[in-house]
């Protein structure tokens, strides 16, 4: 099977992934790190970094994603995956919903019991656009279940590639110079009514894999024309067609710092040089600058890296509760009051009054004062809770993956299992039944599930 390999992550995955699997088309720096030439070729699996630099997203053949899906979820408790109802290149039969000013949000219905949506930008689309109108879209780019982004659609018809794109109709047209015309010398014309459009990378690849990709991407042509063909505008709204699987897969704290591990048996690598990067895309630069000038330490350097970076003191950061099915849900936004080097920060946030706490069964009041201690690293976070009189009301222990302190936003995931102190000084361990329905559900592996159990057992000990 072949990998091609883009993004933040790609030295460490390279390394992880060549034992296994044929690197292909690797970019420049990677050939250089690794010595090694790789072969321009159609890829099985294509494995890019997000553009929050959290994770990756695999693309490709439905048994390579399945395969490259295991194997990076294996690099840690923490690293989490899901299965992309609707990844590039997927048609959809579905119902516009609602109009904005630069586009329409579309139902696409349930795939595999998940609604799915996407939003159509008015300029991919071939005509006027109104709400409740059913149209046939396919997405151009999806979008990790972790971001409040739904996937790209538009109405024309592309069946995506690492070498080779085919699109529907006579507008596209193969990219000019030499490439275009080595396609000219192959054996293999493109799919009838589909138009070429060659990628950089070919500009290296040989013919007879210019021609292997070629037929491939026919193959997909084929395979999406004759579902379109035989697809019904009646009944519910729904999938056509996948000519490519996918897979998104978010790295945590522990992951990044074993990707660390892997991308040091190849070159130079500062502990937390994934984090970094994860956390601010200016600091990858400077992580780059460090590892060239000197041997870097072997501890993570906290506080060097939010003096420069964040979060400071003054600052006013998201807390961004990530949930095992893939979602994201911002708590709120407070104000950072203190920073320390050993990985510590302090949130603020002002409550408004309405309801009662989560699990402590308490009222919500205006003025009530919400103080959260993060530490980098930890698999747990307090939060304490206290009226305006200074009176506690109560504290609540969350469960997750290991916190990152990014300058933004405190990232987790929730584990679901927490522990409360109420304010008569009752301590409770709540939601195991949670965990135990995310571990069926197959969204919590066993050994993170065994990881928030310990944790919460041991913090129930503490209070």
């Amino acid at each position: 099977m072949s990998v091609r390999i883009r993004g933040v992550y790609a030295t460490a995955l390279t390394e992880l992934l060549r034992s296994e699997h044929d690197v292909v088309a690797a970019s420049p720096p990677i050939r250089k790190r690794f010595e090694e030439a790789f072969p321009v070729e159609p890829e099985t699996v294509a494995v890019d970094t997000t553009d929050d630099r959290l994770g990756v997203g695999l693309r490709g053949d439905p048994a390579g994603v399945d395969s490259v899906r295991s194997r990076l979820e294996s690099v840690g408790r923490d690293a989490l995956a899901w299965r992309d109802p609707a990844p590039s290149g997927a048609v959809f039969v579905g119902d516009v919903v609602e109009t904005l000013g630069s586009g329409a949000i579309v139902d696409l219905g349930a795939v595999d019991g998940t609604d799915v949506s996407g939003f159509l930008p008015y300029d991919r689309a071939e005509d006027y656009v109104g709400e409740s109108d059913r149209l046939r879209v396919q997405v151009a780019a999806s979008a990790p279940p972790w971001t409040d982004e739904r996937p790209t659609l538009g109405t024309d018809l592309r069946v995506p590639g690492g070498l080779v794109e085919l699109r529907r109709g006579g507008r596209g047209r193969a990219r000019g110079g030499e490439t275009a015309r080595m396609a000219d010398l192959l054996e293999v014309d493109p799919a009838e009514g589909w138009s070429p459009r060659w990628s950089r990378a070919a500009d290296d690849a040989s013919l007879e894999a210019m021609a292997d990709a070629l037929r491939l991407a026919n193959d997909r042509a084929e395979a999406v024309a004759a579902a379109v063909a035989d697809g019904s505008s009646g009944g519910p709204p729904g999938r056509l067609v996948a000519p490519l699987a996918g897979a998104w897969l978010w790295f945590g704290r522990e992951s990044r710092f074993e990707l660390d591990a892997i991308r040091r048996s190849v070159l130079t690598t500062m502990a937390g040089h994934h984090r970094i990067k994860a956390a601010a895309e200016p600091a990858g630069a400077a992580v780059d600058f460090v590892e060239a000038l000197c041997e870097p330490g072997d501890e993570f350097p906290f506080g060097v890296v939010a003096r420069q970076f964040g979060p400071r003191a003054g600052d006013r950061i998201a807390i961004e509760h990530g949930k095992p099915d893939g979602r994201t849900i911002t708590l709120g936004r407070g104000e950072v009051t203190a920073v320390d080097d050993d990985g510590s920060v302090t949130v603020e946030r002002e409550i408004s009054g309405g309801g009662t706490y989560d699990a402590l069964g308490v009222d919500r009041v205006d003025g009530d004062v919400a103080t959260t201690t993060f530490v980098e690293g930890r698999w747990w976070y307090a939060t304490v809770y206290e009226g305006a009189d200074g009176e506690r009301r109560g504290t609540y222990v969350n469960v997750c993956t290991p916190v990152e302190l990014f300058p933004e936003a405190a990232r987790y995931v929730d584990l679901h299992v927490d522990v409360v102190k109420g304010p008569d000084g009752a301590v409770r361990r709540v939601d195991d039944d949670e965990l135990d329905a995310a571990v069926s559900d197959g969204d919590v592996s066993e050994p993170l599930a065994a990881r928030a159990r310990e944790v919460a057992a041991s913090i129930e000990r503490a209070l």
